[in-house]
């Protein structure tokens, strides 16, 4: 079987150089390349090894007054005192996630983080449940989940009449109503009575009731999912809450920078590659194929905060094995994984994670990122509250005019 191979141009696009700085790396024999009447191509997974290998760098289109930030220190560095990475494990607070992820539900993490007390009952009121559900249906049937999700949060924010009381307390509430209510909402009919927010998602990506495994599975999902350094979408959260936006509005920038091909919806192309593994496809073949086609590397593999496997995916792949029937998924994964980490020295990240466990659950493709937003807005919660508790709008940087 013919392994896909990329074209000068994709391979340069891979690496963010010009074609002249491709055809120079050949020349030092640091890529190789096969040439035929139609041109040079370029052994995917032998391009990735190599990006892993050189330095990083802005790519070659990126402005001059915008490269010399991109390759020095971050643009922004803000106190946390939720998340830390250090020694290739993820902390919350002092306490390891993984250890989180095995011992407690995402609610008991959420009122810990929010100093809420350790015995408070998180819960969304029926009525704000019903608007978002109504939200939901409205859309077309096609409609991407993370849309989905956006709709819950917008339609819940509009039946609240308290949602602009600028109370570190109905931050809280409103925290506890999106937490609860929004995987309610996807649901097409209310989940049991008393079913935690790990069941009620469930039944909501699986159209059926979890099995102790598949609880355990997704309520360590949901808690790994919390916090995860200052990515994109939680520095939008603290943006708008600097400028004293509500809870609701402080979760939808958040969705906003979140609902992205390099985020939250990540786990989609990751879960599309495993989906062709286990119909039959070779790893190799399928791995390339995905490689040519997104441009982006290989699909859920790659976190630059850990130098072997993400922290998050090491605690929950082991999860997803006890799953009834998740064998065909989780060998097409360690086949993938293999290959992966022997051509190209990467390793499997979160969302190839969450990609393994919503295909061993026979969930849609996008339902990794669904889990991924219900677990995150516990974080962004949390960094609300503390940006609450700083001067408003700290963080609305100047300009610098650099036009004609």
């Amino acid at each position: 079987m013919t392994v896909p191979r990329l074209t000068a141009a994709q391979a340069a696009a891979r690496l963010g150089v010009k074609p002249q700085t491709l055809y120079a790396y050949v020349s030092r024999g640091l890529l190789s390349r096969e040439r035929s009447a139609t041109g040079s191509t370029f052994d995917p997974l032998e391009v990735e090894a190599f990006a892993r290998r050189r330095r990083p760098s802005a790519p070659a289109s990126t402005p001059r007054t915008s490269r010399a930030a991109a390759a020095g220190s971050p643009l922004m560095v803000l106190d946390t005192d939720i998340a830390l990475i250090e020694d290739d494990e993820l902390i919350y607070r002092g306490r390891p996630a993984a250890e989180l992820a095995l011992t407690d539900s995402v609610e008991k993490v959420a009122a810990w983080l929010w100093g809420l007390d350790a015995h408070a009952q998180l819960d969304a009121h029926p009525d704000s449940v019903a608007a978002a559900r109504r939200a939901v249906t409205t859309l077309a049937p096609a409609a991407p989940l993370l849309s989905r999700v956006q709709a819950a949060v917008v339609a819940m924010g509009a039946a609240d009449p308290l949602r602009h009381d600028p109370s570190e307390a109905n931050l809280r509430r409103i925290g506890a109503e999106l937490l609860v209510g929004v995987p309610r909402a996807l649901a097409p009919s209310e989940p049991a009575a008393g079913a935690s927010v790990a069941e009620s998602l469930w039944t909501a990506l699986a159209g059926r009731a979890p099995e102790p495994a598949g609880s355990r599975a997704i309520s360590a999902a949901l808690v790994l999912a919390v916090d995860h350094d200052l990515a994109a979408s939680t520095l939008a959260a603290r943006v708008a809450a600097s400028a004293r936006a509500d809870g609701y509005a402080v979760v939808s920038a958040a969705l906003g920078a979140f609902d992205s091909a390099l985020h939250g919806d990540a786990s989609r192309p990751a879960a599309e590659l495993l989906a062709r593994v286990v119909s039959g496809e070779a790893a190799e073949t399928a791995i390339a194929a995905a490689v040519r086609d997104g441009g982006r590397g290989v699909p859920g593999f790659g976190q630059p905060l850990y130098r072997g496997t993400d922290a998050r995916a090491r605690a929950l792949l082991p999860l997803v094995g006890a799953l009834p029937g998740a064998a065909p998924v989780t060998e097409a994964a360690a086949a993938i994984a293999g290959v992966v980490e022997a051509r190209a020295g990467l390793h499997p990240n979160f969302d190839f994670a969450l990609a393994v466990l919503t295909g061993a659950a026979g969930m849609a493709p996008d339902a990794g990122s669904a889990v991924f937003a219900v677990g995150r807005t516990v974080g962004w919660i949390a960094h609300a509250l503390d940006e609450y508790r700083q001067r408003p709008l700290r963080l609305r940087p100047r300009g610098r005019y650099v036009g004609p």
